[in-house]
């Protein structure tokens, strides 16, 4: 493998640092060269966040290229938008589909956009948008806190022939603190049910 770029965008307090970690420690555990990089919009205060995860032989700086991430998680779906020049023809993008507002919209100074939009916005640009109701199965799996996680399975679910779900579940038994990983461990199955049933003719 050359290269192989996977870029989450987040805001602070929805544990996309802690995706990137899973993901990296992941391909860590099955040998491969690990590249990782973040920015950060006042993350703590709910500002975007954007770890960049680059796999492969080939791979020397921390930054993906703009159009060159094969794979978009996006845990809010805004902040899809906002790293859509990242994209192109070839991305598969996941997108949570349960928003963040910011200030501005709950002060009413601004709309936020419909969903349909958002992924009608990205259809154009990416080669495969998928959209999952990852709170709601993270609370069904016992904490919303774990929505990163389910976002997690919906992408090994994809079925990428990168990283092996083995590696990943070992990868959150050292990211997560051990009181919550038997809940982690059923969102992260139940990502992975929901994308493949979105995968399924």
């Amino acid at each position: 493998m050359t290269a192989y770029n996977i870029l989450i965008s987040s805001v602070g307090g929805q544990g996309g640092i802690t995706l990137a970690r899973a993901l990296s420690t992941a391909a860590m555990g099955m040998g491969l060269n690990v590249r990782v990089g973040e920015s950060l919009g006042m993350a703590q205060r709910g500002g975007s966040v954007r770890s960049h995860v680059r796999l492969g032989d080939d791979v020397h700086g921390a930054l993906i290229p703009e159009g060159k991430a094969d794979v978009v998680i996006s845990l809010e779906p805004a902040e899809a938008l906002r790293v859509v020049k990242y994209l192109s023809g070839g991305t598969k993008v996941i997108v949570n589909s349960s928003p963040v507002l910011p200030i501005s919209v709950l002060l009413n100074e601004t709309s936020y956009p419909e969903i349909a939009d958002i992924e009608e916005l990205l259809r154009k640009v990416a080669g495969k948008v998928y959209t999952i109701g990852a709170l709601d199965l993270a609370v069904e799996a016992g904490t919303s806190r774990s929505l990163n996680v389910v976002m997690l399975g919906a992408y090994m679910a994809l079925g990428e022939p990168v990283l092996s779900i083995e590696a990943v579940k070992e990868a959150l038994k050292e990211t997560l603190p051990p009181r919550y990983l038997e809940m982690n461990m059923r969102a992260f199955e139940m990502g992975m049910e929901e994308m493949r049933k979105k995968l399924s003719p």
